[in-house]
C-alpha cells in the first residue's frame, strides 16, 4: 500500500526539471524555522568584503580552467574530456 509521500514522490516525478527544483527549494526552506540572524548577518559582511576586494582589485582572478589544471596537478587526476 503506498503512503501519502510516495503519491506526493510520484506527482512530483512526472513534473519537468524546473518545477521539480522550485518544489525541492521550496520545501526546503520550509525546514528552515529559525534563521540564525548572526549568521546572516556575518554572510552579508563577508560577501560585502568580498565585492570590496574585487572592486579595488586586492585579489587576482583566475580562470575555472586554470582552478582545474592546479587540482589535476596537484592529485595526478587526468581531464575528463
Amino acid at each position: 500500500m503506498s503512503t501519502p509521500v510516495d503519491d506526493l514522490f510520484k506527482q512530483a516525478s512526472i513534473l519537468d526539471e524546473k518545477d521539480r527544483a522550485t518544489l525541492a527549494g521550496l520545501l526546503l526552506e520550509s525546514l528552515e524555522l529559525k534563521l540564525d540572524e548572526d549568521v546572516e548577518i556575518a554572510w552579508r559582511d563577508e560577501v560585502e568584503r568580498r565585492l570590496t576586494e574585487l572592486d579595488d582589485g586586492g585579489v587576482e582572478l583566475i580562470t575555472w580552467e586554470a582552478v582545474q589544471a592546479k587540482l589535476r596537478k596537484s592529485t595526478g587526476a587526468e581531464p575528463t574530456n
